[in-house]
């Protein structure tokens, strides 16, 4: 009994050692340090207060800006016999962008053909009365006739002149055709005519749009809820898909008054300078608008938060070897900046770079 009793007697006393033994290991697993090699893979932050900043993000597309186009009408009516630009064209002030053959154009040169023959016909008769006026045979009131009759040929043949030089001038010719030319240089952002083409008078629609691009707009959609965050003078990010990697920063220029009857947003109108001709007109853009609210919050670099089960956890640092992994509550991420809502107090240190890893280690160390 006596030899049964010390079995079990040794029995308790070697799980008890065990036991503790554990205990001191778990305890020791419990101190973390940051070693040297840790400390050059980390960087340390503080948390501060700061005032609260809202994105919206908005679709958009590029446009021309319409305040630095020129629409190019038709002279005259007539046929295009042919079309030297296409969409896109890079063209100079003065180059042709098509030729127009016109019966106006031909009728004028013909009435202006007769007003000539009038004139030099209405010229030689006052020569000849002022003649026969100073040789006593013609009366001075055929003398002012004939004046008055040359004044008005001469009239009649300036205003041919004149309709032929609104309808294209030097760019006109004796065959009836006219050449159409660009006002200024830039790029043809619109184009509605081609060769074949008839151009009546009635018409009142123009052929070509150019623009130098040099500036250009961005049309963003904003839906209705999202009205009272946008105002004009907002600073705003703007991506395409042909430049994920570049931003284009710009500002609210323009706000619409109303909304766009078929889509239900409001438009507003971003300029951006385009000296590089990157933008392009139709392009589709993403719009981030940044909205500074009056409230503020404690905010964290979001690169100091580890996800991990659907939780979010930082890790504060108070020295090498005294770090506390928190359980924080996330109001709101924006950007590069999180705003939290507990977890952590303003001035409190915290890992922002290399989070995960010390994260890890920490956690299997406890």
């Amino acid at each position: 009994m006596n030899k049964y009793f010390c079995t079990i007697l040794a029995a308790v006393t070697i799980f008890s050692s065990c036991k503790e033994h554990k205990i001191e290991e778990k305890i020791e697993k419990k101190t973390f340090c940051l070693s040297d090699t840790a400390k050059k893979m980390v960087e340390i932050d503080s948390a501060r207060v700061m005032p609260m900043e809202d994105e919206i993000q908005l679709s958009g597309e590029v446009s021309f800006d319409e305040n630095k186009v020129n629409k190019v009408y038709p002279r005259s009516s007539g046929h295009v016999i042919e079309c030297k630009v296409t969409l896109g064209d890079r063209v100079e002030a003065g180059q042709v962008l098509a030729v127009v053959r016109s019966a106006d154009i031909a009728g004028n040169y013909s009435d202006l053909s007769s007003a000539n023959a009038d004139v030099a016909i209405a010229k030689r008769q006052m020569d000849n009365t002022e003649s026969l006026y100073k040789n006593g045979i013609a009366s001075e009131k055929e003398v002012n006739e004939a004046k008055q009759n040359y004044e008005k040929t001469v009239a009649a043949k300036r205003k041919i002149e004149s309709q032929l030089s609104i309808n294209g001038g030097t760019n006109t010719s004796s065959g009836g055709t006219y050449n159409i030319t660009s006002p200024i240089s830039g790029y043809i952002v619109e184009k509605k005519v081609n060769a074949g083409n008839y151009l009546r008078s009635d018409m009142g629609d123009y052929l070509f749009t150019i623009s130098d691009l040099k500036d250009v707009w961005v049309m963003a959609n904003v839906f209705e809820a999202d009205i009272p965050k946008v105002k004009e003078g907002f600073h705003v990010k703007i991506t395409t898909l042909a430049y994920p990697d570049k931003v284009f920063n710009g500002v609210i220029e323009k706000m619409s008054e109303v909304l766009d009857p078929v889509n239900k947003v409001l438009k507003v109108r971003i300029r951006l300078n385009n000296e590089s001709f990157l933008l392009k007109p139709e392009m589709f853009t993403k719009v981030i608008v940044n909205n500074t609210e009056s409230i503020k919050a404690i905010a964290i670099p979001s690169s100091a938060i580890v996800e991990e089960s659907g939780k979010s956890y930082i890790v504060i640092y108070k020295s090498d070897c005294d770090l506390k992994v928190a359980d924080i509550e996330i109001l709101k991420q924006v950007g590069k900046m999180t705003y939290i809502k507990s977890g952590i107090n303003a001035g409190e240190k915290l890992i922002t770079k290399g989070a995960l890893l010390i994260y890890d280690e920490f956690t299997d160390n406890q």
